[in-house]
This record gives structure tokens, sequence and C-alpha cells, in this order.
């Protein structure tokens, strides 16, 4: 009787622990896993919303590569966003981390004030945007009037309109700065302490101390700057549409109108898939390029640049 009362409580101990993960296996399971592999298989059919389904294998990846000129073009607009949006927001986040610990008072007010835009729902914050940005009743025109400035097309402007929306974009990037605060907040006082009896100027405790503890913090925001970039969507949507001449129509728009403008979901997924790809290979090079740089604790740097245990 002992016996298998012992064995009810282990067989109840060893359950135990898979019941507390059970929550999150079964949303990874049917919320992510599943729609992964679903949108996978969507890829190589040829996918209507109504009609019948037909497998064309890698027909959807050739004819986006090779025949679509729209893919390339919605590819190469959000590179350069990318290229632009990325070290902006990373530089700006960081400026603001780095006044943000170095203030003596309203830390708490400016943190939280720098914060709130980055969770505002993309609808309300594409409408504050809408009216800053009018050349009617805009804002922005009306303090630029002052100025003797007339009234600008900010988003009629194909030159204008990219710069619109990587502004109305880095207007978000309070939760990126709140990271690298917390990594700012980490680093010991006692390296600096210790840097400034050497003799060490300011300038080098920055580049020697201050980025090398912050690099895992910043390859992190490195990575999610640059998924953000590619998923822009909902600010051009609404701000632009696409327009003018193109000139915003982003790689998620592309994807967003081949699947619910034009009912081809089969070779929606498959840009989705691309668009994976790529950013998995960029965020493969900016984990490589940062072992050169990057410090991570219990790490010793190897002579070749990369990391011994």
């Amino acid at each position: 009787m002992a016996a298998m009362q012992a064995g009810k409580r282990r067989a109840r101990f060893s359950i135990t622990p898979y019941l507390f993960i059970s929550p999150w296996a079964l949303g990874f399971l049917f919320f992510t896993l599943g729609p992964l592999v679903f949108s996978l298989t969507m890829s190589f059919y040829d996918w209507p919303v109504v009609g019948e389904r037909t497998f064309v294998g890698l027909d959807n990846y050739r004819t986006m590569l090779m025949d679509d000129p729209m893919f390339w073009e919605s590819l190469g607009i959000t590179s350069r966003f990318a290229l632009i949006y990325v070290p902006f927001n990373i530089v700006l986040s960081f400026l603001l981390a780095l006044l943000l610990h170095h203030a003596r008072f309203g830390v708490g007010f400016f943190r939280t004030a720098f914060y709130l835009p980055s969770v505002i729902s993309g609808v309300a914050l594409v409408m504050i945007w809408n009216w800053i940005y009018s050349s009617e009743y805009g804002l922005l025109n009306y303090m630029l009037s002052f100025a003797g400035i007339g009234p600008v097309n900010w988003l009629g402007d194909k030159n204008l309109a990219v710069v619109a929306i990587i502004v109305a974009s880095l207007w978000g990037l309070g939760g990126t700065m709140l990271i690298l605060l917390t990594g700012l907040k980490g680093i010991p006082r006692e390296l600096y302490e210790a840097a400034t009896v050497s003799g060490v100027p300011g300038w080098a405790q920055m580049l020697f101390i201050t980025l090398p503890m912050l690099g895992p913090m910043l390859v992190f925001t490195f990575i999610t700057s640059i998924i953000a970039a590619f998923q822009q969507l909902t600010i051009a949507l609404l701000l632009t549409k696409g327009g003018p001449q193109n000139a915003t129509y982003f790689f998620a728009m592309y994807i967003y109108d081949n699947a619910f403008k034009f009912y081809e979901m089969g070779y929606a997924a498959a840009g989705s898939w691309i668009m994976f790809l790529i950013v998995l290979a960029l965020s493969m090079l900016v984990m490589r390029w940062s072992a050169a740089w990057s410090y991570y604790e219990g790490e010793l740097k190897s002579k070749d640049g990369g990391h011994d245990a």
C-alpha cells in the first residue's frame, strides 16, 4: 500500500510541471507553430479565397522573384526605409536612455512620457499624425507658417512621404529606449569609478565600457528594429495607402494586397516566407557581427573576435 501511494505521489509530481507549462505549449502549438506550418503549406498552392486549390510547387516563389516587378519595387522601398529607420531608432533611443540615466529629477515623468506613445494603438497614432501632416489644417504647416513657409504637402509629395512615415514610426521608440535604459542601469558603477581613477576620459568610457556592456541589449534592439521596419504596414496603409506614386508601397503592404485585395492567399503566403527568410538572414548577420564588440557575462573574447566560455 505504501509503495502504491509513493508511486501515485511521484506520478503527480512528474505531471505537475507539464500542467503549468501546458497553457503556453497549447498557445504556441495553435497560435504560432500551427499557423506557420499552414502558411508554408499555402505557399505551395494556388489558394484562392473561393474556389479550388491547386498545388503549384515553387511557382509562387519563382513568379514573385522572376516575373513580378512590384515585388522588387516594394522590397527596395522597404530596404531604404529600414536603412534610415533602424539607425535612427537605435541612436535616438540610446540618447534618450542616456539622458534619463544621468537625469537628476523628473526621471519617472519623462520615462512615462517617452514610453507612452509606444503603447498607443496604430490607428490612434495614425489619426494624430494625419492631423499633424494635413496640408490644409495640419499642426506642422501651422507652425511653419510663422517662419513664412507655405503649406507643404507632406503626404502628397513622393519625396516627403517616406520621411513623414519615418518620423511617425520613430514616435514609438519609447519601448526601445526603456530596454536600453534597463541595460544602462545594469552596468556596474565600479567599472566607471575604476576608469575615472585611472584617468580614462568620458568618451573612452563610453566606447570601451558602456557600449560593450550594453551589447546584448543593442543586438536585441537592432534585430527588433529590423523586424519592425520590414513589417511596416499600419502607418503607411492608413496615411498614404502606398502612395504617392507607390513611394510608400512597403513589402508588407504588397503582401497585404495580394492576400486581401487580389485574394491570392498562396501567393501572399510565399511573400511572407520570403520576408521571414530575409529578416532571418539579416538577424544572423547582426548576431555574427555583434560577436566582435558585444560583451556577454561569463565569456571571454578570443583573439579572432569570437567568445570563449
